[in-house]
């Protein structure tokens, strides 16, 4: 009785085609578990760095040109709820230095915290649009190279001259096993787009009330009340 093949021998065994989509899928899954993993540890110390900034900022143990000068002194540029912080207080100081009106400076202000809270959402959101690709795509070209490998098992069914299952058994799980690693890159990557976007989400809207909390210190700061 022969010995049944395991799954290397059938991916060895299956047509140029069917491996090339199996290559495919594979590099795709790779790919999209080194995104899940960098994203997953960015967005967590993008939330850890913004709580312990929020907190450092609410405590009013230091003034808030202290704070900038300190985010000014790392050396580094700053990111996510520091950037923003950093964008409105640095226009804020700039627009008062030229003398403009109060409404001036605080549309000016809004204005450089807005370009800096989307560069924030789009620098979280990098990435992203690849996963929910993986996840949408890779079932559908699995499911091409297991039709194209049973379409070539029938195929050879024309050169035997008794039909069994065990004939095409082996063609027919090796096509099977496209789709198995179709899935195999879909559902991670469309776990985790869904997880991560819902993050993102959170993750802004905290940077949005921020920004309004921030912008209304600085209002009644120019205006003295």
């Amino acid at each position: 009785m022969n010995e049944p093949l395991s799954i290397i021998d059938l991916i060895l065994n299956a047509s140029p085609l069917v491996q090339m989509v199996m290559a495919v899928l594979i590099l795709a899954s790779m790919v999209s578990w080194i995104i899940i993993f960098q994203r997953g540890f960015l967005l967590a110390a993008v939330r850890r760095d913004a709580t312990q900034f929020e907190n450092d900022f609410w405590s009013g143990e230091r003034g808030l040109g202290q704070l900038y000068v300190e985010l000014e002194e790392r050396g580094e540029a700053p990111v996510g709820i520091e950037n923003i912080f950093s964008s409105g207080f640095k226009e804020f100081t700039r627009s008062k230095q030229e003398g403009s009106d109060p409404d001036r400076v605080m549309e000016n202000v809004q204005r450089a915290m807005r370009v800096a809270l989307s560069r924030e959402e789009e620098r979280l959101e990098t990435h992203l649009p690849f996963l929910a690709t993986v996840g949408s795509i890779s079932p559908y070209i699995g499911l091409f190279g297991t039709v194209w490998g049973i379409m070539n098992s029938f195929r050879g069914l024309a050169t035997v001259n008794q039909v069994s299952l065990a004939v095409v058994a082996p063609g027919i799980s090796e096509a099977l096993i496209a789709t198995a690693i179709g899935l195999f890159a879909a559902i991670p990557a469309v776990i985790a787009y869904n997880r991560f976007s819902a993050q993102v989400e959170v993750i802004v809207n905290r940077f949005e009330a921020f920004t309004e909390e921030f912008s209304s210190i600085l209002n009644r700061n120019i205006h003295g009340t």
